[in-house]
């Protein structure tokens, strides 16, 4: 499963692939193009046909896009890519910083004169468009709808994935695929509409109680999906892919091409999520005058709060996934100092030791190991050229998970290797304050991942630091390791509620330096009233079990009740998973774990 990237696009390629699609537009009567990572399924995963954006510039980052100018081609990538993409495209197109710099803002200053921007329908949501559209008329700058650009020059384009799909069982979900079609045809009835167009493969994933594999790391089948109030639903993907056995009689299944044809035939009003579904689905609808519902994906919040079968299954896949990782830890410990191993080593041991508990399907997502200064790049992704040794005196962060049938993992822990520094000490304890907070945090119904982010990141504030990525994503249950609609960041505007799972990963970075970040997985449930309390009140249950490494904490800058968190927590990693080390034989671990997890 381990993959050693290289760069996909050397300097000299993206010098000719960007001037081959310079002239290819040039032809088409376009003045730009716009080339998103994104699919048509607006997902962070994309197939190797679909990755345009790594095969044009070489950045291989989970987000980003690009813009392409006669005279200039810039990429845009938010805070967690800034080091990144300097070393990976600098050389060929401009690095632009976003979302300080809005693509519109950048498009006004480039193209004083006006100018038609071409842009691929079936690539950009709808909201994203109209947003676009509103912002560039003034200046006479067009968005012209049109066959893909990059398609057109790249000759050498992977076919589609051929993965199957199979059945997801009702036991491991908790509900079966006709009670959770009841209750949307339900909730659009409410809403008056007669159908919703799903275009998240991981919605209709969940839906359907099917899995595929189409996408590394997620285990979806891509397709497109009409639910009508009748109970009929239609799912166009490549038909040979599900097996007769994974559907009931209400779903039936036709090819792609036939999508767009089902869309013209609809009685509206259809319920269409404009943050999510590509331009192109709006279009078709509109060209048969159909009446849209603009409103969110359906299954989005029902999907994030998790039945307790789902809990159950999420639990036990942590406890399995915590066993790998004290092994991993215990080995780390004995072997890092030793000077003889390399980031992409240590990525395949711990993967390694996943695999060895024969349940993990795949990792959740390219791990993140990242010695020294490449640790202080957000989501470094070790390649062959700067597979950089793990040395002395360094702090190594990884960052890493599993897709078990049962759960999906994601865990975060920053090692020392052997003595580092005071200031890495500091700034590690500051984190774990942070992180801390989240885990204690108690909070009224009716509150949204915006208002609990300042809690993870004051400690840092107090000091003049920070860090540019969200505290915390929503996970899914054998679906994305990063799932909305909740989020525990800035953003986050949807009230948490029970069930729902989220990160809690605060960090901080000195670029050139170190990284550090340290992440468990909780769940949202409901606290008891306290004597005092006189409104329902939420609160975290924790669901990653590893020690935190206790060598980089400076005990003194923990309050009581920070280092009574931190005795409590490991004390419970020690009961849960030193149990399962000595009943799997791994004797030298458990032992380990024992000392890593003494109180503070």
């Amino acid at each position: 499963m381990f993959q050693s990237f290289d760069e996909k696009t050397q300097p000299e390629e993206g010098i000719g692939r960007l001037a081959d699609l310079r002239k290819h537009l040039e032809g088409q009567g376009v003045d730009g193009f716009l080339v998103p990572r994104a699919d048509a399924h607006q997902g962070e995963y994309v197939a190797a046909c679909d990755e345009r954006l790594s095969w044009l510039t070489g950045f291989t980052g989970s987000a980003g896009f690009a813009a392409i100018l006669p005279d200039i081609a810039g990429v845009f990538v938010d805070g967690r890519y800034r080091v990144q993409v300097k070393a990976q495209v600098a050389d060929v197109f401009t690095p632009v910083d976003w979302p300080e710099t809005r693509l519109e803002d950048w498009l006004i200053e480039q193209m004083p004169g006006g100018g038609v921007l071409g842009f691929d329908p079936w690539l950009h949501t709808q909201a994203e468009v109209a947003r676009l559209e509103q912002a560039l008329e003034k200046h006479q700058i067009s968005l012209r709808p049109m066959d893909n650009a990059v398609d057109a020059i790249w000759s050498d384009r992977p076919g589609r994935p051929e993965g199957a799909a199979s059945a997801y069982s009702d036991a491991k979900a908790g509900r079966s695929s006709a009670e959770k079609r009841a209750d949307i045809i339900e909730a659009l009835q409410a809403d008056g509409d007669a159908a919703v167009v799903l275009t998240l493969p991981d919605s209709i994933n969940w839906l359907l109680n099917v899995r595929g594999q189409d996408l590394n790391h997620l285990p979806v089948l891509q397709a497109f999906a009409i639910l009508q109030t009748s109970g009929a639903v239609q799912v166009f993907c490549d038909p040979g892919k599900l097996d007769a056995n994974a559907l009931d009689g209400d779903v039936t299944v036709a090819d792609w091409p036939a999508f767009e044809a089902a869309l013209v035939a609809l009685d509206g009003p259809v319920r269409v999520d404009p943050a999510t579904a590509p331009q192109a689905v709006f279009a078709a609808l509109q060209t048969a005058a159909t009446e849209i519902h603009r409103a969110s994906d359906p299954c989005l919040l029902p999907k994030a709060q998790k039945t307790s079968a789902e809990i159950a299954g999420t639990r036990e896949a942590h406890l399995r996934d915590g066993v790998a990782m004290a092994r991993f830890l215990h080995w780390f410990d004995e072997t890092a100092p030793g000077g003889t191993l390399t980031e992409i080593d240590v990525a395949k041991q711990l993967e390694a030791f996943r695999a060895e508990s024969g349940a993990l399907k795949d990792i959740s997502f390219d791990t993140i190991a990242g010695a020294g200064p490449n640790g202080a790049i957000v989501h470094y992704r070790v390649t062959e050229r700067t597979n950089a040794p793990v040395r002395q005196g360094q702090l190594f962060l990884i960052d890493s998970g599993g897709q078990y049938e049962d759960g999906t993992t994601d865990i975060t822990r920053t090692l020392p290797v052997g003595d580092v520094g005071e200031e890495e000490k500091t700034c590690f304890t500051l984190v774990l304050k942070g992180m801390i907070a989240i885990h204690r945090a108690r909070f009224p119904k009716g509150v949204t991942g915006a208002h609990l982010d300042a809690l993870a990141r004051a400690p840092l504030w107090a000091t003049g630091r920070d860090y540019d990525h969200g505290t915390g994503h929503g996970v899914g249950v054998y679906l994305s390791v990063h799932e909305g609609p909740q989020r525990l960041a800035r953003s986050g505007n949807v009230p948490f509620s029970p069930g729902m799972i989220l990160s809690n990963e605060p960090g901080y970075y000195r670029e050139g330096s170190f990284g550090i970040r340290i992440e468990n997985l909780i769940y949202v449930v409901e606290v008891p009233e306290g004597a005092d309390a006189h409104r329902e009140m939420l609160g975290f249950e924790t669901l990653t079990f590893a020690p935190i490494d206790r060598r980089l904490i400076t005990a003194e800058m923990l309050a009581p009740e920070e280092r009574d968190w931190i005795n409590a927590y490991h004390a419970e990693v020690l009961a849960k998973i030193g149990d399962r080390l000595d009943k799997e034989g791994f004797g030298a671990a458990r032992d380990w774990l024992a000392a890593a997890c003494a109180p503070i």
